[in-house]
C-alpha cells in the first residue's frame, strides 16, 4: 500500500469531527424539506444521511433509537429526529430537529391548503398527483424493503414481520395489539433464544460499509442523556404546564365550546391514539373532524390525505389541512380574515398534536440510553421493529390497492398509474435515484397523462 492508498484508508475509517450546532441545524432545515415518503421514506433517509454519509450515529444505536420510537404514539420518524438531535446537542437540539422536522411541512400544507378551498379544483394540481401518488407508493416500497433488509437479520424476526402483515392485514388486528404480541415475543425469545434478538446482528458488515461514527455503539452516554429522576419530573412538569397554559389561554380567550378550543383537545387526544402512524389515527380523525364536528366534508379529508402524502413531514400534518378547512369554513374572525383563521387553526392543531411527541422524547430519552446494551430491554424492541415492517408492507399494499384501482376492484385496472409506479420503483431500486427527483418526473409524466389523455 503506497503511502497515499494509507492515508486514503485511515481517513475513510476516521471518526467524524464533532458536529456542531449551526451544522445540525442546517441539515435538519434540509431534511425538513426532503422528507417525502411516509415514515417508511422518511426513516430511510435518515438512516442513509446520519448513518452511512455522514456518520453521526452508528447502525446500532440509530436503531434502538427507532426501536423506542415505534413504541410510542405519534410520528415515529419526526420522534426519531428529535431523539437524535436531543443526544447530540442537548434539549434545544432535539426540539430544532424535531421542529424543523414539521416546520416545512406546515407552512407549505397552509399554502396548499388555502390554494385548495379558495380557488377549488385546479386541472395543473390533479395532474400533478395523478402521477405523484404512484411514486409514493413505490418510495412505501423501497422504504421498507431497506428498513427490512437491517432488521430482518434471521427466519424468526422474518416471521414476526409476516404474521404483523397477516393480523393487520387479513385480521385487521389495531396496531398496539400487534405491538404488545410483537414485544412479548422479543422478551421470551430474548430469554430462549437471545443471539436472534441482538439488535443490529450483522452490525460488523454495517461498521465495515459506513465506518466508526461520531456516536458509535461503545461512545460513553453524554452526561445530559443519564436518567435522573429528578430530570424526568422537570421535563413532564414543563410538558403539562406548556399544555394546561394553552388550552387555558384558549379557554378563556373563546370558551370551552369555540371551534379552537375543541380543536386543540380532540387534537391532544388524537395525539396520544397515533400507534402505527398516521393511518393508525386517520379513521378517529375522520370520525371527530368530519361526523362529529363538521370541520370538512368526506371529499375534503380525502384530498387532505393526498396533499398530506405528497408533501414533505409526518403524514399526520394531514391534521394541519383539518385544521386549515375548519378554520376556514367556519369564518372564525370574519369574512375578512378567513386565511389568518385557517392559518392560526392549523398552527393551533400542529401545536398539541405534536407537543406530546417532544414530552415522550426528552422524557424517556435517557431511560432509553441506559438500556441500549440490556438484551431485556433490547429483544422486545428489536421484535417490535420487525412486526412493524409487516405493517409498512401493508401501508404499501394499501396504497398500491387505491393508486391503481381508483374506483376498486370493480373498477377499471389504471395502467398508467401502475407504468408511472414501475417506473419510479425503478429509479429508486435500480438507478438508486433520490425521492425528490423521483417525485418530480412523475408529477410531470402524471400531468402530460392528464393533459394528453383526458
Amino acid at each position: 500500500m503506497t503511502p497515499t492508498e494509507a492515508l486514503a484508508a485511515d481517513t475513510a475509517v476516521a471518526p467524524p469531527r464533532t458536529v456542531g450546532f449551526w451544522h445540525a441545524f442546517a441539515f435538519w432545515l434540509k431534511l425538513g424539506f426532503i422528507s417525502f415518503g411516509g415514515p417508511a421514506g422518511q426513516i430511510a433517509i435518515m438512516h442513509q444521511e446520519l448513518v452511512e454519509n455522514r456518520r453521526w450515529i452508528s447502525e446500532r444505536r440509530f436503531l434502538h433509537a427507532l426501536n423506542y420510537c415505534m413504541v410510542l404514539p405519534g410520528p415515529e420518524a419526526q420522534q426519531l429526529a428529535t431523539y437524535i438531535g436531543w443526544l447530540m446537542h442537548r434539549t434545544w437540539g432535539g426540539i430544532v430537529a424535531g421542529g424543523l422536522f414539521v416546520l416545512p411541512s406546515l407552512l407549505i400544507l397552509i399554502a396548499l391548503s388555502w390554494i385548495y378551498i379558495a380557488l377549488g379544483d385546479v386541472p395543473v394540481v390533479a395532474g400533478l398527483f395523478y402521477g405523484i401518488k404512484p411514486a409514493v407508493t413505490a418510495i412505501v416500497v423501497q422504504a421498507g424493503h431497506r428498513i427490512g433488509s437491517r432488521a430482518l437479520k434471521n427466519n424468526l424476526l422474518w416471521g414476526i414481520a409476516a404474521a404483523s402483515f397477516v393480523a393487520i392485514f387479513a385480521l385487521s388486528l389495531p396496531f398496539p395489539v400487534i405491538v404488545a404480541v410483537a414485544a412479548l415475543v422479543g422478551y421470551i425469545g430474548g430469554r430462549v433464544t437471545p443471539e436472534r434478538f441482538k439488535t443490529g446482528g450483522g452490525h460488523g458488515q454495517a461498521d465495515k460499509s459506513f465506518g466508526p461514527a461520531l456516536i458509535d455503539d461503545d461512545t460513553p452516554t453524554p452526561e445530559h442523556a443519564r436518567f435522573r429522576w429528578g430530570r424526568l419530573a422537570r421535563v413532564i412538569g414543563v410538558g403539562a404546564l406548556l399544555w394546561v397554559v394553552s388550552m387555558a389561554v384558549l379557554v378563556a380567550t373563546w370558551g370551552w365550546d369555540h371551534t379552537l378550543t375543541q380543536m386543540g383537545w380532540f387534537f391532544t387526544k388524537a395525539a396520544l391514539l397515533t400507534f402505527g402512524g398516521a393511518y393508525a389515527v386517520l379513521p378517529y380523525v375522520y370520525q371527530g373532524a368530519v361526523d362529529h364536528y363538521g370541520w370538512l366534508t368526506p371529499v375534503q379529508m380525502i384530498d387532505g390525505l393526498a396533499l398530506g402524502e405528497t408533501t414533505p413531514g409526518p403524514l399526520i400534518m394531514v391534521v394541519a389541512f383539518v385544521g386549515f378547512v375548519g378554520g376556514y369554513v367556519k369564518v372564525l374572525f370574519g369574512s375578512d380574515a378567513v386565511f389568518l383563521a385557517g392559518a392560526l387553526a392549523a398552527t393551533l392543531v400542529t401545536w398539541f398534536t405534536f407537543l406530546p411527541s417532544f414530552l415522550f422524547i426528552l422524557a424517556g430519552g435517557p431511560l432509553v440510553e441506559s438500556t441500549h446494551n440490556d438484551l431485556k430491554f433490547t429483544a422486545p424492541l428489536t421484535a417490535i421493529t420487525a412486526a412493524v415492517v409487516g405493517v409498512i408492507l401493508n401501508l404499501a399494499v394499501f396504497f398500491a390497492y387505491h393508486v391503481l384501482w381508483p374506483k376498486g376492484f370493480a373498477g377499471p385496472f389504471d395502467v398508467p398509474s401502475a407504468l408511472i409506479a414501475l417506473g419510479a420503483a425503478l429509479a429508486l431500486f435500480r438507478f438508486r435515484r433520490n425521492v425528490i427527483e423521483v417525485i418530480a418526473v412523475c408529477g410531470l409524466v402524471g400531468l402530460a397523462v392528464k393533459i394528453l389523455f383526458q
